[in-house]
């Protein structure tokens, strides 16, 4: 059973910072690019960040030099983490697993008030 685990979510305002985890069980963690994906009300999902199995990150040009993507492979665990925030992060973040197949995680709630 594949289970991909948030946490970290939480209300700060703008100018703080939060660091979300993803913990991933049921998958060869190694193996797979993860990512994290957002969603605001009224929006569809956007790729925030990803980071391939050889550690190669991407952003979204709206995070890029705020959000940190990382991976620990031997805890099996991906990191966001999150600086400068800004009112216009709020979303649901989600943890995202792709390799054979595409997994997600429940989500977890991200508010910056202003």
């Amino acid at each position: 059973q594949v289970q991909l685990v948030e946490s970290g979510g939480g209300l700060v305002q703008a100018g703080g910072s939060l660091r979300l985890s993803c913990a991933a069980s049921g998958i060869i963690f190694r193996l797979n690019i993860m990512g994290w994906y957002r969603q605001a009300p009224g929006k569809q999902r956007e790729l925030v960040a990803r980071i391939t199995r050889g550690g190669t990150t991407n952003y979204a040009d709206s995070v890029k030099g705020r959000f940190t993507i990382s991976r620990d492979n031997a805890k099996n665990t991906v990191y966001l983490q999150m600086n400068s925030l800004k009112p216009e992060d709020t979303a649901v973040y989600y943890c995202n697993a792709a390799y054979e197949y595409n997994y997600w995680g429940q989500g977890t709630q991200v508010t910056v008030s202003s």
